[in-house]
């Protein structure tokens, strides 16, 4: 399944349920990439899912986003945006929104799901594929026995892994989860980026940590699989090019569940 990450559309009133939610923080993490957090009503999805979002930046327009959070009887949300190039629905999410802004959310979908019998999953997030994979990884830590999960997570630059921290203190907590952290190039580029200067912390991953490559040539390294569940989250040309190398080098295509934007 592909989705564009700046799809837009009329909406069309009565085609579902719709779920209100207010703003409670928009933290910019980088320039091209911020955080919401949300609080509003109960939303129905499942871990992994997408729902559609109007913004009162854009109020006839919809925008498709995936959760970080797992379904919350409290009602919290938590989305990761990132700019993309020419989207200019993706480029006011980050830069406009504000605390106290009422959200419309509605219409989950889609399929990245963990068999309830799954004792091994390998997770591969492309960028802010990783919302619905964290989500996935916070729903398993409920189980009484979280099955061994692996996540490879990347980004083009080191300072593109922007949940490094996260990350870290989730590896710390879950003793059954395996962090491998993927970029590119192993230095960041010359050019600031303000917001990634001002929020900068001493967790995270160490350099020695990172591998170097393309996604689909670390996880390559890794394979077949030929047991496990595997989810695979990101831009759209990485998640085909991951899938293609997972099938061409032995892996059972109905292993792989797969989302792109």
């Amino acid at each position: 399944m592909t989705l564009d990450p700046d799809q837009t559309g009329p909406i069309r009133i009565g085609e579902s349920n719709e779920w209100p939610a207010t703003v409670v923080g928009a933290h910019r993490l980088r320039e091209d990439l911020t955080v919401v957090r949300l609080i509003g009503e109960f939303v129905p999805f499942a871990p992994g899912q997408s729902v559609e979002v109007r913004t009162p930046q854009h109020p006839n327009m919809v925008r498709r986003l995936y959760p970080a959070l797992p379904p919350s009887l409290d009602g919290k949300l938590e989305f990761h945006i990132r700019t993309v190039p020419g989207g200019w629905c993706s480029g006011s999410m980050v830069a406009d929104t504000r605390t106290g802004d009422e959200w419309k959310i509605r219409n989950p979908a889609g399929w990245l799901a963990v068999d309830e019998d799954a004792t091994e999953v390998v997770m591969i997030a492309d960028g802010i594929g990783l919302a619905p994979l964290r989500a996935q990884l916070l729903d398993l830590s409920r189980r009484e026995q979280p099955p061994r999960t692996h996540l490879f997570v990347a980004g083009r630059y080191p300072r593109d892994l922007y949940a490094a921290d996260m990350l870290a203190l989730l590896g710390n907590e879950m003793p059954w989860l395996t962090i491998i952290p993927v970029v590119l190039d192993e230095e960041d580029p010359d050019w600031a980026d303000d917001w990634y200067e001002s929020c900068r912390v001493e967790i995270g991953f160490h350099p020695e940590e990172l591998i170097q490559g393309t996604l689909p040539e670390v996880v390559s390294r890794f394979t077949p699989l030929d047991h496990q569940n595997i989810l695979v989250c990101g831009a759209a040309a990485t998640v085909h090019n991951t899938v293609e190398m997972l099938v061409a080098t032995g892996t059972p295509p109905e292993l792989i569940r797969y989302e792109g934007f």
